[in-house]
């Protein structure tokens, strides 16, 4: 019986351990994503095809081919993963981080690009 016990929470700690290497895996894989995405992304910006949104997600603003929109979705994608990270281990929720990396990507942004203000208007940096 005990040693039943200790099996099924041997098996419980190597799956927990499991899923936090994985989960920090992908973390990292999104930063990474990201910081290689960083061209692509401030191209779409410069051209005012997507603006950054109150909620810290890239917003199309005009059409764009098909890798621009896929530039946009892994973005947003990635984003939600890195949000979600900060959130839990801050004690918060991933839409608050989301806010927050909205109002330091607004301060930081070039001239141009658009930004949605926290009441939902849009205006160009």
């Amino acid at each position: 019986m005990k040693r039943r016990t200790f099996l099924g929470l041997f098996a419980a700690v190597a799956c927990l351990l499991a899923f936090s290497a994985a989960h920090a895996a992908d973390v990292a894989g999104a930063k990474n994503r990201m910081r290689e995405r960083v061209p692509a992304v401030d191209r779409l910006k410069i051209a005012e095809i997507v603006g950054e949104n109150n909620r810290g997600f890239l917003e199309l603003r005009k059409s764009a081919d098909a890798a621009g929109k896929a530039a946009v979705e892994a973005e947003n994608q990635d984003r939600s993963v890195v949000f979600a990270d900060a959130a839990a281990r801050a004690g918060s929720t991933a839409d608050a981080v989301g806010r927050a990396f909205a109002r330091q990507i607004a301060a930081a942004s070039a001239s141009g690009v658009w930004i949605q203000r926290e009441d939902g208007s849009w205006h160009k940096k």
